[in-house]
């Protein structure tokens, strides 16, 4: 199967996931991480000691008791992570019905979505996936994306963040902007952050940006580093 690959905004949505053991807490914090409104983990059995930790975020709310069909009410996306085929397939029919995005652990088929590897670095995300047929390589192109994409990459795109919309208000054509951007991406500014070297950061900011930016350069990398 050839999935369609998508980034999900679940920003102040609600979310559910049923199953609180270790792949149920790995999902959770990936989930966590995009900040939902809430997610409701469901579990009939007792909480184990990392999950009451995560438990803790006003965000989670952890209810023992068994999955009911009315949990998926006004539920945007839905995670299945329990060792119960039975229900795990009920809530795939369920979502389906409700068209509601589910991911159902031992149950890709009913899925609508798989969840990949994933690497991030600040807004940089990087995500990999083997469309579920051996996650094993996906982990391993995940470690070897790791030692390529350093902390250097998030300093970098936080710092395009803040030059872009000064850019944009300065009301210059599209494709001055674009050779812009572009100019700033090849540029060895990338280098030098992963070297720490903000002095040449800022040589080479004062050459590239328009003359009314280059007084805001030091507020731009100010706590890059």
């Amino acid at each position: 199967m050839t999935y369609y690959p998508i980034f999900l905004k679940v920003k102040n949505r609600k979310c559910l996931l049923v199953g609180a053991g270790s792949v149920g807490v790995r999902k959770l914090k990936s989930i966590l991480e995009c900040d939902p409104e809430q997610v409701t983990v469901l579990d009939t059995a007792e909480p184990g000691t990392e999950m009451l930790e995560i438990s803790r975020d006003q965000r989670v709310i952890f209810e023992q008791r068994p999955f009911n069909d009315d949990d998926l009410d006004d539920v945007f996306i839905a995670f299945a992570c329990t060792n119960n085929s039975k229900l795990n397939r009920r809530m795939a029919e369920l979502c389906a019905e409700k068209n509601i995005l589910c991911n159902i652990a031992d149950f890709p088929e009913g899925s609508n979505f798989i969840v990949p590897s994933v690497i991030r670095q600040g807004d940089l995300t990087l995500a990999v996936s083997s469309g579920g047929c051996t996650p094993a390589l996906t982990k391993r192109i995940r470690r070897e994306l790791q030692d390529i994409f350093g902390p250097h990459y998030a300093n970098f795109i936080t710092l395009m963040g803040r030059i872009r919309p000064l850019v944009l208000d300065l009301g210059k054509e599209t494709s001055h902007n674009t050779a812009l951007f572009r100019q700033l991406v090849s540029s060895p500014i990338l280098d030098e952050l992963e070297a720490g070297d903000m002095d040449r950061v800022k040589e080479i900011l004062t050459r590239i940006l328009p003359q009314e930016l280059v007084p805001r350069i030091p507020e731009l990398i100010d706590d890059l580093i």
